[in-house]
């Protein structure tokens, strides 16, 4: 039995039915579904997803300190307590003066050392607890061994190609007695305080 595919509806079963709906799948327009036009992405399971929208946050409602802060401008005492930025001194002091030497007293000993401080990697270091130094001075901590660390210190740095150096006294305290001392003695073995 030969049907023909031109005219009526032919029954669901022939051949030419099949070709008629391919043909009629190919001319719809593709639906706006969210499933992209990938063949492999149908896949993946769909996932549903809301799409309501949430409201804007008033911050006139809104009881929370931190988030009343966003808005609000810092008064000029609490600017004081916390300043967010450094000053420029404190940003390019680091560079403009980059070898720092610090002194520190024990009980016992005389230290100084010359450190970098981009790096804090530490360049020299003088201290009366060094073997040689250990042994042969009567006191580690008198004004004798002070001008002893102060002159170390200088040639030391002077090897290291460090000729200029800045000293930053701790709070309260003086550029007198044994830090006058080492101090003084490092200017005169010629090296420079910036």
């Amino acid at each position: 039995m030969i049907t023909s595919c031109v005219g009526g509806a032919p029954p669901s079963s022939s051949p030419c039915s099949n070709s008629q709906q391919k043909l009629q799948q190919r001319q719809r327009p593709p639906q706006s579904s969210s499933s992209s036009s990938l063949s492999f992405s149908r896949s993946f399971p769909s996932l549903p997803i809301s799409t309501t929208t949430l409201s804007p946050i008033n911050p006139t409602n809104f009881n929370g300190s931190f988030i009343r802060a966003a808005w609000t401008r810092r008064s000029r005492g609490e600017a004081e307590k916390k300043p967010n930025r450094k000053s420029w001194k404190q940003r390019t002091d680091m560079y403009m003066r980059p070898f720092l030497l610090d002194i520190f007293f024990s009980k016992r000993f005389v230290h100084a050392k010359v450190t970098h401080r981009g790096t804090s990697k530490v360049i020299c270091v003088a201290t009366t607890n060094a073997k040689d130094l250990r042994n042969s001075l009567p006191s580690l901590i008198d004004p004798e061994a002070c001008r002893i660390i102060g002159k170390l210190i200088a040639e030391r740095s002077k090897e290291a190609d460090i000729y200029a150096v800045a000293y930053e006294p701790r709070k309260n305290e003086r550029i007198e007695g044994r830090i006058g001392i080492i101090l003084d003695t490092v200017k005169e073995n010629g090296i420079l305080f910036v």
